[in-house]
């Protein structure tokens, strides 16, 4: 049988389900949790994934090569999220912890900092405003400032000191700066890893950080004519815009991701 020819962007969601459908064994999908696949919410552990997701992702696991959550959230987060999937791959902290086929693999590298980041948490809750929630996850300290944005300039500056000073990181998000251990790892790494042997991937994602899963799926159809690539952005008020400049396809929230799900597995 002739092998399908790759289409081009931009292109219907008829021609991109087409062709995944065709290329089903050889196919990957990618998905952030916050505003992708879960609401985003004040309180980030009240998050929880919208109703229908569990299903669809369990049915697109058993359609494809292989179905992954790429996250800041850490793995310890997302498997009481997601224990019951037992055929999804979960990258946490931006692919520093990796669950797969029943275990977690952490960056060593990432290792060394734990004491750093235990500290730096204590200091967070002690000298930045009350507003402010203060996020550990034990390799990275998230700030939100989702309930009181009028001290995202004070959220900034402090943790822009606190990276000089530990020789960390920073990542933008929505509403909240992460500072992290200066190990090479985002989630456009995980990606190219990830799409290394696959004939096709989708990611969907809502955020900032997102943009280099984008394109990362660009840059293997540069090197690869026969690898087809969509970036599905998820539609919010605070970062969509630029989100939805740099993907395919613009979906207007969780619920409408698990709806076009379910909608593209009928063609499989």
């Amino acid at each position: 049988m002739a092998e399908t020819v790759r289409p081009i962007h931009p292109l219907t969601t008829d021609e991109a389900w087409a062709f995944t459908a065709s290329r089903a064994s050889a196919t990957t999908f990618f998905f952030d949790f916050d505003g992708v696949l879960s609401p985003v919410t004040d309180d980030p552990d009240a998050s929880q994934p919208v109703p229908e997701v569990l299903g669809v992702l369990e049915r697109l696991a058993d359609s494809v090569a292989r179905v992954a959550i790429v996250s800041a959230r850490p793995v310890s987060f997302l498997r009481s999220r997601f224990a019951d999937l037992d055929h999804v791959d979960l990258h946490g902290l931006y692919g520093l912890e990796v669950w797969h086929d029943g275990q977690v693999v952490t960056e060593p590298a990432a290792l060394d900092f734990v004491p750093a980041m235990t500290e730096l948490a204590d200091q967070a809750r002690t000298e930045l405003p009350a507003e402010i929630l203060v996020e550990y996850k034990r390799l990275s300290v998230a700030l939100h400032y989702r309930t009181a944005p009028d001290q995202g300039r004070t959220v900034e500056r402090w943790a822009h000191e606190q990276a000089e000073r530990l020789g960390l990181r920073i990542q933008h998000g929505r509403m909240v700066v992460e500072l992290k251990p200066p190990v090479d790892q985002d989630k456009g790494m995980v990606i190219t890893e990830g799409v290394r042997n696959a004939g096709c991937a989708w990611y969907f994602g809502d955020d900032m950080s997102d943009i280099k899963a984008f394109d990362a799926l660009r840059a293997r159809e540069a090197v690869d004519p026969a690898f087809f690539g969509m970036a599905v952005a998820v539609a919010n008020p605070e970062t969509g815009a630029e989100v939805s400049s740099a993907a395919d396809l613009t979906l207007e929230s969780p619920d409408a991701v698990a709806a076009f799900l379910t909608e593209g597995l009928r063609r499989f």
